[in-house]
């Protein structure tokens, strides 16, 4: 059964905070006394009016949430804070297309980074600063606020945090899930507040240093710039950027973990540790590639190599310099730290680094089976075994994400996009990276994809963002079942 009221309610809510975002906008509009400030007014009256409408249809809701609900709640948010959050773009005349205001919405809400934009400049601060703002609220995920004032309503936000939050393990940092949540937001607020005052102090103006900050810590990429991080020919500021995305790649609860002083757990992680080795190793296998086969110097080619790579592989997005014009076996790598990702439990995307790890235990098990049929061969991570259950839900998670990557690369190969750019573009779309290959790398917009493209890339974006299961489910018959 499908608590209806209790739907409208939650979601009636998200979109009063979404007003709440838009007046902070709004705000900027009217301090830069640009043009864009009456998009800001309407949208806020539209958005603010669903919000009390659906309040009223959910009043005497009841004070329980189910799994179904949870999965319906959390795919319904994204797109209902997408398509109200499109309102500033389209009503300000800045993206007259509607097909491309949804398209910058959803990749900003999904923390993809992908844009249609060209002149990035061209844009006033108000629209700039939302675009930033809905990457870094989609990047943690707008249900784990959502979750974090569900017990307001005395509800338990556990089946919202199932629905929502990425990859197969969850660690518990407080029994309350709730209060985990907050705990989350605070760390997520502060890591953000420290991001700004660090790019601050490397010439970046305030209002630059909050969006890049948004950008970093919500592993989006937007940047305020259309030459993105290379427009400041910082080594600073690239640096700073690659060790807060760095640390947004890692498990959230983790990092709770390291703050609250259980360091030995931390850094005994195993997905963290993977990690950390992918990290370290593409970027050295880079840099000496960079280094023995174009002009770069050792320390720009270990810097633009280690930006690229933590960019790339926690699907931020950044680019200091076009991975395209490299020796093809760098920028051959890039699809790849596309679909590994970085840790679940981040604000990151791609398939994350604890299912790889699971999937190259489970095959090597595999191999020993073969030589010892009646061993019993448990696999574990840290420390524990992982349920046969657990393995069935990474090996299906993993044929899924596959298959719908086929399928997309087929559609828009008969949409006449070539084939470099039709990989680059569902990779870079279901891992939540931004930018892709060819002529839709870091050095292009995605523009001059056609609009059925970029409703496809919306919702593999949607897709890889709520991890498939959250989605698809949505569409199974056994879903709308009664019992």
């Amino acid at each position: 059964m499908i608590h209806k009221k209790m739907i409208y309610t939650v979601l009636g809510y998200l979109l009063l905070i979404e007003t709440a975002m838009m007046t902070v906008c709004a705000g900027i509009a009217l301090f830069y006394n640009e043009n864009d400030l009456h998009a800001f007014l309407y949208a806020m009256g539209l958005t603010a009016g669903c919000g009390i409408l659906l309040l009223t249809l959910g009043k005497g809701y009841e004070r329980q949430l189910t799994r179904r609900d949870g999965y319906l709640i959390v795919s319904l948010a994204w797109v209902v804070f997408s398509l109200f959050g499109m309102l500033p773009f389209y009503l300000s005349g800045y993206i007259p297309n509607l097909s491309n205001a949804f398209f910058e919405t959803m990749s900003g809400v999904s923390s993809t980074g992908a844009t249609i934009l060209d002149n990035i400049e061209a844009l006033p601060h108000g629209l700039l600063f939302w675009r930033s703002m809905t990457q870094w609220i989609g990047g943690l995920g707008i249900i784990l606020f959502t979750i974090a004032v569900l017990p307001i309503f005395g509800i338990n936000g556990v089946q919202v945090f199932a629905a929502e939050a990425s990859g197969p393990t969850h660690d518990k940092v407080h029994p309350r899930i709730g209060i985990t949540a907050r705990w989350i937001w605070l760390l997520y607020t502060g890591l953000t507040a420290t991001a700004t005052l660090f790019l601050s102090l490397g010439g970046m103006n305030w209002f630059d240093s909050i969006c890049h900050a948004f950008a970093a810590t919500g592993t989006g990429g937007f940047s305020t710039h259309t030459a993105s991080i290379a427009y400041y020919n910082s080594p600073y500021i690239e640096y700073v950027l690659s060790a807060f995305m760095f640390v947004s790649g890692i498990n959230f609860t983790l990092l709770l973990l390291f703050v609250t002083g259980r360091f030995k757990k931390t850094i005994g992680d195993t997905e963290l540790r993977f990690y950390c080795y992918c990290i370290v190793g593409f970027t050295l296998g880079i840099t000496a590639i960079l280094y023995l086969k174009t002009p770069m110097e050792l320390e720009t080619a270990f810097r633009t190599s280690l930006f690229q790579v933590i960019s790339i592989q926690t699907s931020t997005g950044f680019a200091t310099s076009d991975y395209m014009t490299w020796p093809a076996l760098a920028w051959g790598v890039m699809p790849m730290l596309m679909l590994v990702g970085a840790c679940a439990g981040s604000t990151s995307g791609g398939i994350k680094c604890i299912r790889i790890v699971l999937l190259q235990r489970v095959t090597r098990n595999e191999f020993k089976r073969l030589l010892h049929p009646n061993a019993v061969l448990p696999i574990r991570l840290n420390k524990h075994v992982i349920p046969p259950t657990l393995q069935s839900t990474v090996l299906a998670f993993t044929f899924l994400f596959i298959l719908i990557m086929f399928v997309s690369i087929l559609i828009l190969l008969a949409l006449g996009i070539p084939f470099t750019e039709t990989v680059g573009v569902v990779i870079s779309s279901i891992g939540n990276t931004g930018p892709g290959l060819g002529a839709f790398g870091p050095a292009f917009s995605w523009n001059a994809l056609p609009d059925t493209a970029k409703w496809l890339s919306s919702l593999l974006m949607l897709l890889g963002r709520l991890e498939l299961f959250t989605v698809m489910l949505l569409f199974t018959p056994d879903f709308w079942k009664k019992n």
